[in-house]
């Protein structure tokens, strides 16, 4: 019995616990771990805000966007002034950075019936921004208004914004882009929307043909026409 007692001694002797280096070892493959999961965790993380960024971004473009073409669509050949040299009625107005047209008034204000819509660019602390005003047309002429609401914001901190358009030519073919809209007494083909934002890039270009226009330029107008 003596001598197994002393085996057992023997056996428990030679278990012993975990070295310094093993220890150490572990650790250093726990922290390794823990470091490799959080850097997943970061760049999941990160993959998330970049693709809500893209979504707000998305989602902001084609709100504006949309306003502007059903705007544009839904214009109409109606007189919102008169050409004080000519005596004619003007019906569309544009230039490089400010168009005026006349369209049914949007739901939102509740108030229905033909409106002079002015889109232009202004600036505001974030930058440039690109804007909306409407007034009430009646027999042909712009209503002043009192206390007029003042223009609603579409799109901020933009960096430019460029208008264009495009008419018939004098053999009914479509002309190259115009900065300038002169031919007032009729409504061009085509509109361009150019939009550049410093934090976003470039929008996609938005041209929408306008169902009522069928505006011939002059001859003068003509040689302004882009290549």
């Amino acid at each position: 019995m003596g001598a197994g007692s002393v085996g057992g001694r023997e056996r428990g002797g030679r278990q012993r616990g975990f070295t310094l280096i093993e220890i150490l070892l572990a650790t250093v493959l726990l922290a390794a771990g823990l470091a490799l999961a959080f850097a997943t965790l970061r760049a999941a993380t990160a993959t998330v805000e970049r693709g809500d960024d893209l979504a707000r971004r998305s989602e902001r473009i084609r709100a504006a966007e949309g306003f502007l073409r059903r705007r544009l669509v839904s214009a109409q050949p109606i007189s919102f002034a008169v050409d004080e040299r000519t005596g004619a009625p003007v019906r569309f107005l544009g230039e490089s950075q400010r168009m005026r047209f006349v369209a049914d008034q949007p739901n939102y204000l509740g108030r229905g019936g033909p409106a002079l819509h002015e889109i232009d660019v202004g600036r505001d602390d974030e930058g440039v921004r690109l804007q909306v005003a409407f007034s009430t047309v009646l027999a042909g002429e712009t209503v002043e208004e009192r206390d007029p609401r003042p223009p609603e914001p579409l799109a901020t901190g933009l960096s430019g914004v460029r208008f264009s358009y495009r008419g018939l030519n004098q053999d009914g073919r479509l002309t190259g882009w115009l900065d300038a809209w002169t031919a007032s007494q009729q409504l061009p083909v085509q509109v361009r929307v150019e939009v550049e934002s410093e934090r976003d890039g470039p929008w996609p270009v938005l041209v929408v043909a306008l169902p009522q226009g069928s505006g011939r330029i002059a001859d003068d107008a003509l040689q302004e026409v882009a290549p």
